[in-house]
């Protein structure tokens, strides 16, 4: 079933006017994408919130009703407030249901890695999610990968992620998307690194010390010879 969502032109632009805007309970946006005059639109927060509330997200194929005229997109950016971190402009991107695009999947990790706990080490995910190629309505809500199986030595990389039909990996294969951090090692690098500074300190300001001294003599005896 599509997911509908209503969009308004009209709306003024400039930043007085998007923050009227917003603390009305409104987006402003922007729509755009194969060979279409950019579109200023207006979306309703709450309405926004419920169609990107199922499993597909951010990535949710919307019918982007504007005006009486249907857009099949998707939401290509976002912006953020800094500080209260809720959407201040959002950018929708007109799709071809039959052709490929690139869209990132987030990740998400599940289980528990026992081994790696008790070797002191700490699985980490090396990407919060991966770019894919695929048609707009073939896109995968997430990625799910299972750690209960990882080893201090396991790195799993992007060919071992598996990919749905239709549906290609558009990075690396080779590059890592789960890693495991030996704590313990690292802890004992950085220690080591503290001290060989520490050293390299005292022993600059030793030779200062030394080099300062002779010099303070000879300007004593200088004096010494005008007096």
């Amino acid at each position: 079933m599509p997911t509908v969502l209503i969009a308004n032109t009209g709306r003024q632009t400039g930043s007085a006017a998007s923050r009227r805007l917003r603390r009305e309970d409104h987006i402003p946006g922007v729509v755009y994408g194969h060979g279409m005059e950019p579109l200023s639109v207006t979306i309703d927060r709450r309405e926004l919130r419920g169609a990107v509330s199922g499993a597909a997200g951010l990535n949710t194929v919307l019918d982007l009703t504007v005006d009486g005229t249907v857009y099949p997109a998707i939401i290509k950016d976002l912006q953020r407030h800094p500080v209260r971190r809720n959407i201040a402009h959002i950018d929708f991107l007109q799709v071809n249901l039959d052709e490929e695009i690139t869209v990132a999947v987030p990740l998400r990790l599940e289980g528990e890695a026992i081994e790696v706990q008790q070797n002191n080490g700490l699985v980490d995910p090396a990407v919060d999610s991966i770019e894919v190629v695929t048609t707009p309505r073939n896109i995968p809500a997430e990625f799910v990968i299972d750690i209960t199986a990882m080893t201090m030595d396991t790195v799993i990389r992007l060919e071992d992620v598996p990919m749905p039909d239709g549906v290609t990996a558009a990075g690396d294969p080779d590059m890592p998307i789960v890693t495991v951090l030996t704590m313990r090692a690292e802890v004992a690098e950085i220690e080591a690194a503290d001290a060989e500074l520490a050293d390299e300190q005292a022993e600059t300001e030793g030779g200062e010390d030394a080099a300062a001294e002779p010099a303070a003599d000879a300007e004593g005896d200088s004096g010494a010879a005008d007096e």
